[in-house]
């Protein structure tokens, strides 16, 4: 199978810049500029090149016309996404399965439920032995050891200590908990400083691990080095199933945006994705 490729395509009168993803079957518009028809008509010719099931597309309101019109539906929303506007994910499915989730009812009780906690609370008070800081390159064997041991599956390498250093060399920061030395939790800030934004990913932690709250206070500490940035638009993509992810991001602040359906493989099959955002 190919890698996945990040693809910038100029054309006379537009420019596209589409991310193909081979290894989750799907592709996705991040940007796009000029004759809008050109950039549509470029985006669902790449996906259907590379046999993708779902084609993404990042939309501005001003073009939500024309995708519904194309036959794209939406799927959830971003606000402040694009510099102050908002980003409107809009999903065409070129395979019928694709679309289909069983369990659909299920993450929509645990939204519900999530959004019965509090929003805001107290932060939780690990044992002195956790340590959190940020990240450096030395860091990548083990976190990817920590991803490995967490997710059977992930939509990108994160098991490749080269290619968690390449991220980090792309903008993107880490903070971790150690305990004992060994890096036990994880989470990341991957920055669109074009657009000022940053995208709170790679969460893990060890299950045994778990009932100290530490996710919460890592993405604390991430957003505090994001404010310093001038970065305040924070979205996250987690995973529809899990109670516990999906509370930590409201519980911080975040908002639920919405649900992208079969988005991605990870943690163990192919699984639908909660979008959650905050802005100050």
């Amino acid at each position: 199978m190919k890698k996945s490729e990040q693809k910038l395509i100029r054309g006379q009168d537009y420019f596209l810049d589409i991310y193909l993803d081979p290894f989750n079957k799907r592709a996705r518009v991040d940007d796009y500029r000029g004759n809008f028809d050109h950039c549509l008509s470029e985006a669902v010719l790449s996906a259907e090149e590379m046999n993708a099931e779902k084609l993404i597309f990042k939309a501005r309101k001003e073009d939500l016309i024309r995708l519904v019109s194309a036959g794209f539906e939406l799927e959830a929303l971003i606000t402040k996404y694009f510099s102050g506007s908002d980003a409107y994910f809009l999903v065409k499915y070129f395979k019928a399965g694709r679309r289909d989730s069983p369990e659909w009812q299920k993450e929509d009780d645990i939204v519900k439920n999530v959004q019965h906690l509090p929003s805001v609370g107290p932060m939780p008070n690990p044992p002195a032995e956790y340590e959190m800081r940020r990240a450096q390159l030395a860091d990548a064997p083990q976190l990817a050891e920590l991803y490995k041991s967490v997710f059977q599956v992930y939509p990108v390498p994160m098991n490749s200590p080269d290619y968690i250093r390449e991220v980090m060399e792309s903008d993107t920061i880490f903070y971790v908990y150690q305990h004992n030395g060994r890096i036990i939790s994880a989470a990341s800030a991957e920055i669109n400083r074009i657009y000022n934004n940053a995208e709170i990913t790679d969460c893990a932690t060890l299950p045994e691990h778990r009932q100290f709250g530490l996710m919460k206070l890592l993405i604390a500490g991430l957003e505090k080095e994001l404010y310093q940035m001038k970065i305040y638009c924070t979205y996250s993509i987690a995973r529809s199933l899990s109670f516990g992810m999906n509370a930590a991001l409201h519980q911080l602040g975040y908002v639920f945006g919405g649900r992208l359906a079969n988005n991605c493989y990870i943690f163990s099959s192919l699984e639908d994705m909660n979008v959650w955002v905050k802005n100050p």
